[in-house]
């Protein structure tokens, strides 16, 4: 696996997926700002990642898709972990529902600078710093308001291939205690097919990537046992689509959009 090489600023990962994504045509609430993406982005010098843009545009279609259809169906807090300058708390502003992001410091930090010129004083995004290595997610979630007995849309989109399995584990599990009866979480999983070697795959992208040493994928499994780390956690997959049946130039079998519900942590059924 490759090393990781320290990075002290924000995330370059985040600032190209986030200019790529300014781009895409996407929907926006009756009260959202659709130039949302485009105005966090502004002096940002990152380069888009026009390789990645079909993926991108699939995986951004079904986010995008599941935040709407939570907000219709009532549910009043959306949960983004790894929320780099994800733009949803803004597009798709609607009355009652909070966001919550988690990001690292680094990343937040700039975001909140950009947030505060945007909003004037207007109210925006709960951010909660977190470094998924460490922090239990369920305790910031808490310390910065989530109420834990209303349900959420928890949202994991382009995270988890930067964290090892373990870590992933503690991540779901932990956000199962704060999941009240109705909540959802959806998730992109990068995935490869049976039979080949995971960590050798992981280390051959890193290589290909510019940011494959300072921000290294570390979980690309098998499509199976990718959603067996959610079962394990207490998470339930109700939904699972390959990017390539959302968008046709996606390369099929690469990555899983899923969506989950509240499941028994032990067996995994639904709760």
């Amino acid at each position: 696996m490759t090393s990781r090489v320290k990075w002290s600023g924000p995330s370059r990962t985040s600032q190209a997926v986030a200019l790529t994504r300014a781009e895409l045509d996407r929907p926006c609430s009756e009260q959202g700002d659709p130039q949302a993406q485009r105005r966090l982005c502004a002096g940002m010098r990152a380069v888009p990642i026009d390789r990645l843009r079909s993926r991108l545009a699939a995986r951004t279609r079904f986010f995008d898709e599941q935040v709407l259809a939570a907000v219709d169906s009532g549910i009043a807090q959306v949960v983004v972990l790894g929320a780099g300058y994800d733009d949803r708390a803004l597009r798709f502003r609607s009355p009652g529902v909070r966001f919550f992001e988690l990001d690292h410091p680094a990343t937040q930090t700039d975001k909140a600078r950009r947030l505060a010129e945007l909003l004037a004083g207007a109210a925006g995004p709960v951010l909660a710093p977190a470094d998924f290595s460490q922090d239990d997610v369920a305790a910031v979630l808490e310390a910065h308001g989530h109420d834990a007995e209303r349900a959420s849309l928890f949202i994991c989109e382009g995270l988890l291939v930067y964290l090892d399995q373990p870590t992933i584990l503690r991540l779901l599990a932990r956000l199962r205690c704060r999941a009240a009866g109705g909540s959802v979480l959806v998730a992109s999983l990068a995935v490869h097919p049976e039979g080949e070697d995971s960590d050798a795959l992981a280390a051959a992208a890193n290589a290909r990537r510019r940011a494959g040493r300072s921000e290294p994928w570390r979980t690309i499994l098998p499509a199976p046992a990718h959603l067996d780390l959610l079962v394990r956690s207490g998470w339930q997959p109700q939904l699972a689509a390959d990017d390539a049946q959302l968008d046709d130039a996606a390369p099929p079998g690469r990555s899983l959009l899923v969506a989950a519900q509240v499941g028994d942590q032990a067996t995994g059924t639904l709760a």
